[in-house]
């Protein structure tokens, strides 16, 4: 996997590469427009302190933790020396994994708890340690057991910010499109549609449509294609399987039209996309 550096949450894009991402110390600067983006990211700060609008007016300081689900609106208000390290992934590619269950901190985020977690002082400096292994673990080229290795980083870091979680309760329900959202987290790789999505959420898909594209600026089919290029990308990244064998796994019965779609968002065909970034000297 690759890293790249982001100088700011709101302009937060993962490189094509990757399916999970770590970026190092880097200053935030105000934004006069609020975003989202299709990973989910957590962000420890390291250093200074922010104001960031996401559904309230938040202040994060040195030894806090951001929450941001995927989709979710936010802006950069302020911010004074603030130095964060930043971790942004899919989730549509671990809801259903072993690391699953640690993703509920992003949950109650979408149901309306806080979205800053104070890691405890003991805790920060091996909570960054971790980061900055993780980090590492994704520049380096491809190599043998370095999925596992990654995963097993990621879930050191999620396992931190869940045990330092002290979540009230929530009152409130998550909205219309946090709803669907967390749907198609949990069943993009599955050959669902819009259809789906509504049904599950109890609504019209007309409804559902504006409403996800008012949250977030994306479409639902453009969020569930999201989420299984993701996963495309890291199987094709870590695994030997065929592309018509991705494409199944990944909810296309058709590889052509698999092929197609992949080479739409990254460039390049799923076989020229895995050569690229399994070449040894790819970071």
């Amino acid at each position: 996997m690759s890293v790249v550096h982001s100088h700011a949450l709101r302009s937060w894009n993962a490189p094509s590469g990757p399916l999970l991402v770590a970026c190092g110390h880097s200053t935030q600067t105000p934004s006069a427009y609020a975003t989202s983006h299709p990973q989910a990211v957590l962000a420890l700060y390291t250093g200074g302190r922010a104001v960031i609008d996401q559904r309230t007016r938040l202040t994060v300081s040195t030894g806090d933790v951001m929450l941001i689900p995927a989709g979710e609106k936010h802006r950069m208000v302020s911010a004074e020396r603030a130095e964060v390290w930043g971790l942004g992934f899919h989730p549509s590619a671990f809801a259903l994994t072993e690391v699953g269950p640690l993703l509920e901190p992003f949950e109650r985020v979408r149901q309306g708890a806080s979205a800053v977690v104070p890691i405890p002082s003991g805790r920060q400096e091996h909570l960054a340690r971790l980061l900055s292994e993780l980090h590492e673990e994704t520049r380096a080229p491809h190599r043998a057991l370095g999925e596992q290795v990654t995963r097993s980083l990621f879930s050191l870091v999620l396992a931190e910010v869940a045990r330092s979680s002290t979540w009230a309760p929530v009152a409130s329900r998550p909205t219309l499109a946090g709803e669907a959202l967390t749907y198609i987290e949990r069943h993009c790789l599955e050959p669902i549609s819009l259809r789906e999505v509504a049904a599950a959420v109890g609504r019209s898909p007309a409804h559902v449509t504006t409403a996800l594209k008012q949250a977030t600026g994306r479409s639902v089919v453009e969020w569930i294609i999201s989420g299984r290029m993701a996963e495309a990308r890291r199987r094709l990244l870590s695994t030997d399987e065929r592309v018509d064998i991705i494409a199944e796994r990944v909810g296309y019965a058709d590889p052509t039209h698999f092929i197609r779609l992949f080479r739409r968002t990254e460039g390049l065909t799923p076989a020229a996309w895995r050569k690229q970034h399994r070449a040894p000297s790819a970071h």
